[in-house]
């Protein structure tokens, strides 16, 4: 992280460091990099917390969950966006053009800011981190990882006055052998976040959150629906079969972890299918990081679609895990360039497969590397023109769709018999 200055004495601020989180596991992977001196050792922290959820009204906010107590004190001060922006959704409102100076200014006098020496956010593409790097301006930006989104393309273009100054990516090494592709397009160099110091920062919200449910295997839910990928009866299904699946195997009482985002309509459903196949089912508060259960219980399996919380189960705590529903994820992305594509793609290629009668399979041996550089590639094309694939490529058809490689010349157009051909196979 951030280390001497050439003289060799510890570098020091005396400005302010604002920093934005949305979720626990960000304001942890914040206070990490605060522990191993990201930011500097001196100077004034500010956070601004948002709620993004689709009804924040009812969702407890970040800053009063149970775990942020042990997180409070990194912060000097703590602000809440949606308090701010009220009645408007973080997720939606930016400022107009000609509003951003007069409201730059409320923001800074509402905040009291002074010198703003670094600006640190996650999610930078898109609101509420995109509309507070617009309003906080003349100032360095870091970048803190979404995750396994990290691997994947910038979600949408940046503004210039934004990402001149992006000048580092935090990320932690969720899949070693990757590198992050996010905003590598803009030159931004990707740093790694110690494993050390997330540990530490996890195991102090665990000591926060007593009386965790326990059980033989968990399952990490979503928001598929939400994002419009499956409907909520496919989602249910989901849900449904990974329970079925984890049932078959021999687990008798199973913890689910819902999505913070995703409304408590999961719960009741999941809870309704336990009772069903006399499976006892334990539920985690939805304040509750993934991550912090892992910590606390010893799991056999850990089951979810393309959570990021199977790979930091798997990569963090040495817990078996699984993937359920990749592939009919994979088909119902769009656009392609849909941002959970990388994600969900490292998911279906490196973690065993759940099937719904309890069996675990390995994924097809793949080139990982190569595959999220062509899929980043087919995504993104015209932002990462190195990425194109050399020669001709062998594109499986579970991640790579005919016209997207069609349309990039990766693959022959068809000929007019070609498509006759297809029309009438696909008549019969």
């Amino acid at each position: 992280m951030t280390g001497p200055d050439p003289a060799g004495a510890p570098q020091r601020r005396d400005g302010t460091t604002v920093c934005y989180a949305s979720t626990l596991f960000g304001a942890m992977s914040l206070a990490a990099a605060i522990d191993e001196g990201g930011f500097g050792s001196g100077g004034r922290r500010v956070l601004i917390v948002s709620t993004n959820s689709a009804v924040p009204e009812v969702t407890v906010p970040l800053d009063r969950t149970p775990g942020f107590a042990a997180l409070r004190s990194r912060f000097d001060e703590i602000h809440s966006w949606n308090e701010l922006i009220a009645p408007l959704h973080p997720a939606d409102w930016r400022a107009r053009v000609i509003e951003v100076p007069m409201m730059e200014r409320l923001i800074r006098g509402h905040l009291g800011l002074g010198r703003v020496d670094e600006l640190v956010l996650e999610s930078v593409a898109v609101p509420p981190a995109r509309t507070i790097a617009g309003l906080v301006r003349d100032c360095p930006v870091t970048v803190y990882s979404d995750g396994l989104m990290s691997y994947g393309p910038t979600r949408d273009p940046l503004p210039a006055d934004i990402f001149r100054r992006v000048t580092r990516l935090l990320h932690l090494d969720l899949v070693p052998g990757l590198t992050p592709l996010l905003l590598s397009e803009y030159g931004v160099p990707a740093e790694v976040l110690p494993e050390a110091a997330f540990l530490k920062v996890v195991r102090e919200v665990a000591g926060t959150s007593p009386g965790l449910p326990h059980g033989e295997a968990m399952i990490l839910g979503q928001y598929l629906s939400s994002l419009g990928i499956v409907t909520p009866e496919e989602e249910a299904e989901l849900h449904e079969g990974m329970l079925r699946a984890l049932a078959a195997r021999g687990h008798t009482t199973i913890v689910f972890k819902p999505h913070p985002a995703a409304g408590r309509g999961h719960t009741r459903l999941l809870r309704a299918a336990a009772g069903r196949l006399g499976v006892r089912l334990e539920v985690v508060g939805e304040s509750v990081p993934a991550e912090v259960c892992f910590d606390a219980s010893r799991l056999s399996l850990v089951a979810g679609c393309f959570s990021t919380g199977l790979v930091t189960a798997r990569r963090y705590f040495g817990l078996p895990v699984a993937s359920y529903g990749t592939e009919l994820v994979l088909e119902r992305l769009t656009p392609y360039e849909n941002s959970n594509r990388v994600p969900v793609t490292i998911v279906d290629a490196l973690l065993p497969r759940l099937s719904s009668d309890g069996e675990l399979r390995e994924p097809p041996a793949a080139d990982l590397a190569a595959l999220v550089r062509g899929v980043g590639y087919c995504m993104q094309a015209e932002a990462y023109p190195e990425l194109r694939p050399e020669g001709a490529a062998s594109f499986d058809p579970r991640y790579f769709r005919r016209k997207r490689l069609e349309t990039l010349g990766l693959a022959p157009r068809p000929t007019a018999l070609t498509r006759l051909r297809r029309r009438l196979r696909a008549a019969l």
